[in-house]
């Protein structure tokens, strides 16, 4: 059997002289061992000879014998504790942060246990007189921790074990004695057991926050992956389009140049044929000259070939002959206009492409009666509205009603993403729809531009659009629309009007910065004695294909 199974300590081993293991261990007759050297030196150092543990003196020097089980054990102690001086060594030293061992004398080793008792942080090996010493074993040990004197009652020295929930404070046994009398304490463990359930609820809100992060991190990487799909086919649409405008722009001048250069061709060929014919009747009337010439070099009295040179010349009369000029004024601009009206069918084109691809945001708007001006007369579905001079109801003078102005706003509101509604305005002759900021002064007179809170485009006096904009804006559509179109992208601060049946883009407000909620925004107008008497109708978006 080893001494380390067989021993609790190498203390039983140790010379009672130089306090090392034995070496060479010899028994005395008193039965006390000590290092053969060691007792020597002691006796020769001495007038008597006397056990050095119990005193017991000798008159004689005894013979020493060596003790051959202590010296066996002593050896066995001598290696056991070189196996753990090399284990010791092979301890990871403290690295920087960690609680680090109080005994360790040069590298300081990191402390596994810290004792409440002692004030003290032990490394494996340090903490092994805790582990099996029977006084020791009934300290309280604990995860390694700095700064163990926070754990001490400053008043009293003793250690920290109650929490006074009076005062929201620990303290040791004797302070409910002292100076906390009459409060309400529960033992540090209870206490620990409390604060950290609450740390476990704590973490798992924190463990959701991060998960529910992780997931809106997730959700914005495939955003900004659609996006880029998105980005991607409007892109090669785009570049599509005007790719065809180019070619048709390119085919237009070809057109064009091919054109004039026939017209000149021809200019050309008919100068040549007059050239060919003047040339051809001088070639022959140069023939007839010189036949009249020798003619009159002639003596002979009987001129036989008169007859042949009496025969008229050409009679042809070139006095008014011109070379038509083929004109080339107007020629661009025919070109030109021909080019407009085919790019004209091809933005029309893709107009009702985007106003069918703006119709899937179309959100259901109906209309909030809290804010109607007290003119106006809703119908039973909300979908409805009209303006009747005869007719004030009356209602409560609420912050959100229209008081001014004909006006009423509808009941859903927008702060995120896209939506778009239609509204029909046939038969009036007045009319304002848009969007409104939730804020909007509704009392008195109301000024309609974006910096006042609405973005909106009207009609008065039957023909006279515009948009509400600083300054307004004259618009000049080609056609009367009968149903409007309202889209708006929160994000891009976009608020876009079409008219639907046209498929025409009417206006668009850019570069909005919204910051607050939006309302679709309607008023039908002053009603002019009937004149203007239809309602606003929002109506039911057709999203065909």
């Amino acid at each position: 059997m080893s001494a380390a199974s067989c021993l609790q300590s190498e203390d039983h081993f140790l010379c009672s002289i130089c306090l090392e293991v034995f070496t060479d261990p010899v028994s005395t007759p008193c039965g006390h061992n000590f290092c053969n050297i060691c007792i020597t030196e002691h006796w020769d150092s001495n007038v008597e000879c006397v056990c050095p543990l119990c005193k017991e003196v000798y008159h004689t020097r005894p013979e020493m014998k060596v003790n051959t089980f202590i010296s066996q054990m002593a050896s066995e102690v001598r290696q056991l504790a070189k196996n753990k001086a090399i284990s010791r060594s092979e301890e990871p030293a403290a690295k920087p942060g960690e609680v680090q061992c109080d005994f360790c004398p040069r590298t300081k080793r990191k402390a596994i246990k810290s004792c409440l008792k002692c004030e003290a942080s032990y490394c494996q090996t340090h903490l092994e007189p805790h582990l099996k010493a029977a006084r020791l074993q009934s300290h309280q040990l604990i995860h390694p921790v700095d700064n163990l004197e926070d754990r001490m009652c400053t008043k009293h020295n003793e250690t920290l074990k109650l929490f006074c929930k009076t005062d929201q404070t620990y303290v040791c046994l004797i302070c409910p004695i002292l100076d906390h009398k009459n409060h309400e304490f529960v033992l540090l463990e209870e206490e620990y057991k409390g604060k950290k359930a609450k740390l476990g609820k704590t973490e798992a809100e924190i463990l959701q926050k991060i998960q529910q992060r992780r997931l809106k991190i997730q959700e914005m990487k495939q955003s900004a992956k659609t996006s880029r799909g998105a980005a991607d086919r409007e892109k090669a649409d785009g570049v599509q389009i005007f790719t065809n405008l180019k070619q048709r722009v390119e085919k237009s001048q070809s057109d064009f140049i091919h054109i004039v250069e026939e017209k000149q061709r021809s200019t050309e060929k008919q100068a040549e044929d007059f050239i060919k014919e003047l040339q051809q009747e001088i070639s022959e009337m140069l023939e007839r000259a010189a036949e009249v010439e020798q003619l009159l070099r002639s003596d002979d009295h009987l001129i036989q070939s008169f007859p042949s040179i009496s025969s008229a010349p050409p009679t042809k009369d070139w006095t008014q002959v011109r070379v038509q000029q083929r004109s080339h004024e107007g020629s661009v601009v025919k070109a030109v206009a021909q080019l407009q009206e085919t790019i004209g069918k091809e933005v029309k084109r893709l107009l009702e492409v985007e106003l069918k691809r703006i119709q899937k945001f179309a959100v259901d708007v109906t209309l909030d009666p809290d804010t109607a001006h007290p003119n106006l007369i809703l119908s039973d579905d909300e979908k409805q509205v009209h303006l009747d001079d005869d007719v004030k109801k009356k209602l409560p003078d609420s912050p959100q009603r229209f008081k001014g102005w004909p006006c009423v706003l509808g009941k859903q509101s927008f702060s995120s993403g896209r939506f778009y509604y239609e509204v029909q305005v046939k038969g009036k002759t007045a009319w304002t729809l848009g969007v409104a900021r939730e804020k909007l002064y509704r009392k008195g007179s109301i000024t309609a531009r974006p910096q006042d809170g609405s973005w909106t485009v009207m009609l008065r006096n039957k023909k006279e659009y515009e948009a509400c904009d600083d300054p307004p804006v004259r618009l000049s559509l080609k056609s009367k629309p009968e149903k409007v179109g309202v889209f708006v992208d929160y994000e891009e601060g976009l608020v876009s009007f079409y008219d639907v049946d046209a498929a025409a883009l009417i206006f668009s407000f850019t570069g909005c910065s919204f910051t607050h909620k939006l309302l679709p925004y309607f008023s039908p107008w002053l009603n002019y004695g009937g004149i203007n008497s239809a309602p606003l109708i929002i109506s039911a978006v057709s999203q065909s294909e």
